[in-house]
Parts: C-alpha cells; sequence; structure tokens
C-alpha cells in the first residue's frame, strides 16, 4: 500500500510549465482560428493565482511564448514582484554569435536572477534536423556555460535530432517539454521509443505537461493518457519528471484543477515520496528554485 501525506502536510507543489500572454501587447498569430477563440484574450499573474491555489500550487515555472528577448525581460520583471513565479524559462536567438552576451543582459536586468532556462519553438522549425546545426550547438553551448537549463519543445518526427543534440552537449541538462507531444489518439511506437532512447540519457528528464490537449479536446479521457504517462514514468523515474499545467493552454481541453488531478491519478501507483518528487521535486532540483 502506499503511503500518503495527511491533507494539512501535503509537499509543496510546483507547476513546472506555465504561460502567460497579452494578445493586445504583441501579435501571437498562432492563437488564430476559431478553435483557439476561448484562450484568446489576455492571461495575468493574477489569474495564474487564482488558478494555481484550486491545486494547492505553491510555486510556478513561467515559460516563454514568443521568440521575443522583450517577453523574456517583461517575464523577469513580473518574476521579480510575484509570490508565486519561482523561475522563468525565456528566449533568446540561439543562433545567434553573441548568445553569452545576451544572457548575461537579461541576468543583469529586472529581475534577471529568476532566469532558469531557455527555449526555442522548435516545434515549429521547418527542419527535422534545426537542433543539430552548427551555429545551435554554439548557443546551446553558452546556455550550458551560464549555467541555465534548456527546455525542448519538438514533436515526434523531431525527436531523432534532439537525441542527438543531447549526446552532442552532454554537460547540458535538458528538460523535454509535453513528453515531446505525443499523438494520444495513435500508436505509441515509434514514440515510445524515442522516449526510451532519450531517458538513457542522464542529461535528460521530462515534462508530464500538455498530454490534455493532443486528444480530443472534448471527449479525452484518464484512460487515453495512462499508456503515455506510463511510459514516460517507466523510461525516466519519477526523479526526473516533473508536473506542469500548460495553463492556459490546457483551458482548451481542461481547467487547471483538472489537470492537476488527472496527473494525480496518473500517478496513483507511485508511493508518497515518490509523488512529491513529480509535483514539486524535480522541479526544484532542475531549475535550481531553492
Amino acid at each position: 500500500m502506499n503511503a500518503s501525506p495527511s491533507p494539512g502536510h501535503r509537499p509543496l507543489r510546483i507547476d513546472a510549465h506555465h504561460h502567460l500572454w497579452n494578445p493586445a501587447t504583441r501579435p501571437h498569430e498562432w492563437l488564430a482560428g476559431e478553435e483557439m477563440a476561448p484562450i484568446r484574450r489576455r492571461f495575468t499573474e493574477a489569474d495564474l493565482r487564482a488558478a494555481a491555489a484550486s491545486a494547492g500550487v505553491g510555486r510556478t515555472v513561467l515559460v516563454q511564448v514568443l521568440p521575443d528577448l522583450g517577453e523574456t525581460a517583461e517575464f523577469l520583471a513580473l518574476a521579480a514582484g510575484s509570490p508565486l513565479i519561482a523561475g522563468v524559462v525565456g528566449w533568446v536567438d540561439l543562433t545567434a554569435p553573441e548568445v553569452a552576451d545576451v544572457l548575461a543582459g537579461l541576468r543583469s536586468g529586472p529581475g534577471g536572477r529568476f532566469l532558469v532556462g531557455v527555449r526555442h519553438l522548435v516545434q515549429g522549425e521547418p527542419d527535422p534536423r534545426w537542433l543539430v546545426r552548427p551555429d545551435v550547438l554554439a548557443g546551446l553551448r553558452a546556455v550550458r556555460d551560464a549555467g541555465l537549463v534548456y527546455d525542448l519543445l519538438t514533436l515526434p518526427h523531431q525527436m531523432p535530432a534532439a537525441l542527438e543534440v543531447v549526446r552532442a552537449v552532454p554537460d547540458l541538462l535538458f528538460v523535454l517539454d509535453h513528453l515531446s507531444k505525443p499523438d494520444v489518439a495513435g500508436s505509441l511506437r515509434p514514440w515510445a521509443d524515442r522516449i526510451g532512447a532519450l531517458a538513457e540519457r542522464p542529461n535528460v528528464v521530462a515534462k508530464l505537461s500538455g498530454l490534455v490537449t493532443e486528444g480530443d479536446w472534448a471527449t479525452w479521457t484518464v484512460d487515453d493518457l495512462r499508456p503515455y504517462a506510463h511510459v514516460a514514468l517507466e523510461a525516466f523515474g519519477p526523479g526526473r519528471l516533473m508536473v506542469g499545467s500548460d495553463w492556459p493552454v490546457c483551458l482548451l481541453a481542461a481547467d487547471y484543477a483538472r489537470v492537476f488531478a488527472t496527473a494525480e491519478e496518473l500517478l496513483s501507483g507511485c508511493t508518497a515520496d515518490e509523488t512529491a518528487q513529480v509535483f514539486g521535486g524535480t522541479a526544484s532540483r532542475v531549475y535550481g528554485l531553492g
């Protein structure tokens, strides 16, 4: 029988992946179309606090939305004044020769100490081998030298290049976002095999996040997601997995509380200590949240 902490002593929960945005401030072309209408509005830190409270989340990691240095700078300044946001995964142009200087500039600005990682929207790159371009590899080494982690946002067909890059930069810690977005309505393979190959690399951890929007938004069930969570748990173990809401994107398929309740069901076979790692310990350690 799994031991469970008493309700009054539940370990601190960390949402390892969420966003904020305001379409009135910057263009968000990805929000175009009728299906995105429910989330085509402003989402603020105050909205986040209300949502996080519904799931007992006490700290969060805010992740970039746009390839825009201004957005990252604003997120860092916001984190400096927020009791909830503990870290920011920002954006820099990895192909630029001055990556190290840009990172140093972000860190010296308001809230710079909250910069914990970098991400690029690799899923939108038409070249499936974008990650292993020489200029990108140079940028990733600058991220490593800055002591930051790199969030991998890939689609399943980009996973072979992801495996190459984590081998090419073995001393950079990579965080695989959304388990590389498997097709929940499709086959487990070859996605599961690629997850296993990535998990063999000690410099890769993964986020149990974003799955609710990879199935049918209206009809998905926990059982639909269970095989994918099982593969990830078997491959990475609880010490290399972290839960993220992917809020507000998740609202297309589920509210914040339901996302965390779903994660609880998916982890129901874990011990209390293992669950505590996935719901907070891994994120705290990987992102250096203290």
